[in-house]
């Protein structure tokens, strides 16, 4: 009965999902370049995540500035290198790119939780600042928020990701 009380009145925490350390790893990495001193160029922003959690597990999609562009899973699988080909590192900056439009749609960050389930998390690694949202998955994907297009342009460089992994098979 208690559980029944505190799911309803929110009460009860989601479980935090079980991740690999190999995904760990290479999503701080991500994070550490806004403290590392890296220089892709003229532009202020490092990279663009976009983290989508499901049940038990989430997904990261990774844009960085040099054209770089990955697929990680929480369960340490994941699609790295897509930023090697050129339809990939041109999706990743087309990706970079249109982030500029939403950066008031998010707020500044000093930590960089998963998602819940259901739920679809945006980071904007900056130099010296990181930017974040969590937003409905189904409102992003319906099109019913502001910052939809963005969903959508990260869903399209998944695509690419996918197809340059079929290709190398």
């Amino acid at each position: 009965m208690i559980s029944l009380f505190s799911r309803l009145f929110g009460s009860e925490q989601s479980k935090p999902f079980e991740t690999a350390e190999i995904y760990r790893s290479l999503r701080q990495q991500i994070f550490d370049l806004s403290k590392d001193n890296v220089d892709f160029g003229q532009t202020d922003r490092l990279a663009i995540i976009m983290e989508t959690g499901l049940e038990d597990a989430c997904y990261t999609l990774v844009a960085v500035a040099d054209g770089s562009a990955s697929l990680y899973f929480s369960n340490g699988g994941g699609i790295i290198g897509g930023g090697q080909h050129p339809e990939g590192a041109t999706a990743a900056k087309a990706l970079l790119d249109l982030s500029r439009k939403y950066d008031d749609q998010l707020k500044q960050v000093s930590e960089s939780p998963l998602p819940k389930p259901g739920m679809t998390r945006f980071y904007i690694i900056k130099k010296n600042q990181i930017l974040s949202g969590e937003f409905k998955e189904d409102d992003l994907g319906n099109q019913r928020l502001p910052i939809s297009p963005l969903f959508h342009k990260a869903h399209e460089l998944i695509t690419v990701i996918r197809l340059i992994d079929e290709k190398k098979k």
